[in-house]
C-alpha cells in the first residue's frame, strides 16, 4: 500500500515501502497545469502506483515524467505510464535521452541541457546534470525554483520506513546506509566518490534548496545547502578522496 503525503507545496510523495529489502521507494507527484511524476517506480510497482497518482488526479492527465538515472526504480515503469497517459512525455538530460530513452522510450524525450527550465503551470524546474552522483554517466537532478525542492534520487538514502518529512540528522542516517551498502559482497561499489563529486555537491549546495526530496527514506527540511555540504563529508570519509588517477 503507497502511503502519500504532501512534502512541499504541490508536491506530494508516494512511498512504498519494502520490508525484504527495509527500504522505502519514494516517487514525487507535484500537482499542476502539467502534473509531473518523478520517479516512475518499478514496473511491478506500476499497479499500486497508478493507483496513488489517482487518488491526487486523474492519472491520464500526467504530463511529465522525470527522473535521475536510469535504473528500474527511477524509470522502469516508464512505458507502463506511456501507455496509459496519452499525452505524457519523458524529460531526461542530454546524456540519459542520447544512450538510453531515445531508444527504450516508446515515446521521444524532452532532452534537457544543463540549466535548461521545465514548467509545469505554478511551478519551475531546473535541470541539474550531476554525472556519477548519485551515481550513472546520466545522473541529474531536479530543482524546484520558488520553494527550492530538490528531487535528489538516491542521494540521503536513508533504510528503514521513515516519517515523509524530517529536520532530524539525515546525513547520519545517509551515512549509516553508505557503510552499510560498503558491507555488502554485492552492493558495495554502489557510489562513486572521485575528484570531481565535491564540485557536483557544491553545485547543488549552491542552489540553496529548503527540501531535499530524497528516494529512499525522510524527505529533509531545512538547511539543505548545510546537509549537502556534510553528505560530501560523509561521502569523502567512507567512500575515500583520492583522484581516481593519483590510485
Amino acid at each position: 500500500m503507497a502511503q502519500i503525503d504532501e512534502i512541499a507545496r504541490d508536491v506530494y510523495r508516494i512511498s512504498i515501502h519494502v520490508p525484504e529489502l527495509d527500504m522505502q521507494f519514494n516517487h514525487f507527484l507535484v500537482k499542476d497545469d502539467e502534473p509531473l511524476l518523478f520517479h516512475t517506480g518499478m514496473r511491478k510497482m506500476f499497479p499500486a502506483m497508478w493507483e496513488a497518482v489517482g487518488r491526487l488526479i486523474d492519472p491520464t492527465s500526467l504530463r511529465w515524467i522525470s527522473w535521475s538515472h536510469f535504473e528500474v526504480d527511477e524509470c522502469g515503469a516508464l512505458n507502463d505510464w506511456l501507455a496509459r497517459a496519452p499525452d505524457a512525455r519523458p524529460a531526461c538530460g542530454q546524456v540519459g535521452a542520447l544512450v538510453n530513452i531515445t531508444d527504450y522510450a516508446t515515446r521521444p524525450p524532452l532532452a534537457l541541457a544543463p540549466g535548461d527550465a521545465l514548467t509545469t503551470g505554478r511551478h519551475r524546474f531546473r535541470w541539474v546534470p550531476t554525472p556519477h552522483l548519485p551515481h550513472g554517466w546520466d545522473a541529474g537532478m531536479l530543482f524546484e525554483e520558488q520553494d527550492r525542492v530538490l528531487f535528489c534520487s538516491d542521494l540521503f538514502h536513508q533504510f528503514g520506513s521513515r516519517e515523509p518529512v524530517t529536520g532530524a540528522d539525515v546525513v547520519g542516517r545517509y551515512g549509516e546506509a553508505i557503510a552499510r551498502m560498503q558491507a555488502h559482497p554485492v552492493l558495495m561499489d554502489y557510489m562513486p566518490f572521485t575528484h570531481q563529486t565535491r564540485q557536483r555537491i557544491e553545485t547543488l549546495a549552491e542552489l540553496e534548496p529548503r527540501v531535499l526530496a530524497a528516494m529512499h527514506g525522510s524527505a529533509y527540511e531545512g538547511d539543505g545547502a548545510a546537509a549537502l555540504r556534510a553528505a560530501g563529508d560523509v561521502m569523502e570519509q567512507l567512500l575515500g578522496s583520492a583522484p581516481l588517477a593519483s590510485r
